[in-house]
């Protein structure tokens, strides 16, 4: 069994920031790219920034210059450190992993597998 579990969400004022944080668990042997998506409320989901293993970046422009991801391999865990928070960015966040997972040789399987979500409100 894997999981995904996020937090950091919340309540900001515009130009506050906010962090994320989308921790997998389970038997996991080894974890790709490690994505964030966000879905605002009456539009698509949408991808905001991919983590590769290494730890590259990349973004969605319209979140380039105010939002960082990271990942911290040790704990299997991704981040998103938001700043600059506009109204726009109000939506909920999902945490979406590749992995292989399993306790041998003849159990091994790739997942994708995606968090609970976390709302992300930004209002005055």
């Amino acid at each position: 069994q894997v999981q995904l579990v996020e937090s950091g969400g919340g309540l900001v004022q515009p130009g506050g920031s906010l962090r994320l944080s989308c921790a997998a668990s389970g038997t996991i042997i080894s974890i790709d790219a490690m994505d964030w998506y966000r879905q605002a409320p009456g539009k698509e989901r949408e991808l905001v920034a991919t983590i590769s293993s290494g730890g590259s970046t990349n973004y969605v422009d319209s979140v380039k210059g105010r939002f960082t991801g990271s990942r911290d391999n040790a704990k299997n865990t991704a981040y998103l450190q938001m700043n600059s928070l506009k109204p726009e960015d109000t939506a909920v966040y999902y945490c979406h992993v590749g992995l292989l997972c399993g306790t041998n040789w003849y159990n091994r399987r790739y997942l994708e597998v995606w968090g609970q979500g976390t709302l992300v409100t930004v209002s005055s």
